[in-house]
Parts: structure tokens; sequence; C-alpha cells
């Protein structure tokens, strides 16, 4: 039974396509879940397709029952390693991006002898630092 508020958290629903992503499990599965009581579903469509909405704490738990502990751990684990790669490939296409701005900047400064100087030495930096703490 779904605990007061449970449908309402972030983080706690997720869609029948978005758990066979990321559990590897199908559709035919989630739905003998449901059937035999172990899954509670609300229903929900999006631009006229309709999907299911499941409580991700429940799904765990059945998964763990029908395919096994390990199971569900290695997909949580290949799941996270996923978005992992996505993000620092985002970071990296990010970082292509700044550097060649940067590069673009110089040269229109003519290059790092244009550059702004500062004054400041790092002794000096570390010296301030200190002396605010």
């Amino acid at each position: 039974m779904a605990e007061y508020g449970e449908w309402n958290r972030k983080g706690t629903v997720l869609s029948d396509v978005t758990a066979q992503k990321e559990y590897g499990v199908s559709r035919d599965f989630i739905l003998r879940g449901i059937q035999s009581g172990k899954l509670e579903y609300k229903e929900g469509a999006i631009w006229g397709n309709p999907y299911l909405r499941l409580l991700r704490r429940q799904l765990e738990h059945y998964i763990a029952a029908e395919l096994g502990p390990t199971y569900l751990e290695s997909r949580k684990r290949q799941t996270e390693l996923r978005m992992i790669r996505k993000e620092m490939a985002g970071l990296k296409k990010r970082l292509d991006e700044l550097q060649a701005r940067r590069v673009e900047l110089e040269g229109q400064m003519g290059g790092k002898e244009n550059r702004p100087k500062c004054h400041v030495r790092a002794t000096d930096l570390r010296r301030l630092i200190e002396e605010k703490r």
C-alpha cells in the first residue's frame, strides 16, 4: 500500500517505459505484478499516448522478489553508470566550447602578452585568505 503523499513526491514514481529502460523488465512483467496485487499503478496519458505510473519502491521490491536482489543491484549500477557517462559527455562538450571561446578571445586581444596582468602574487593571496579565516 502506498504511503501518504508517495504518489506526489519527486523520484518516487516512474512510468512503465522508464521502468523498462532502467530495470530491464518487460511490460508483461509489470502487468503480472499489477495483476498479482504487488504493484499499485495509476493510468496517465501524454498527447493521447497511455502509460502506467508505478511506485519505484514497490517495483524494486517486486523485482528483487521475482528476479533476485543481485539482478536489481546490477541494473541500478548500470543505470547510474549510464547517467554518469552521459553527464561527463555533456561536460566535455561544454569544456570544448569554452576552450574554443577562450582561444578566440585571446586571439582578439593579441595573445597572452596583451592580457591584463594580475598584480596579486599567489603568496599574498594565500596570506589574505588566511587572515580572513
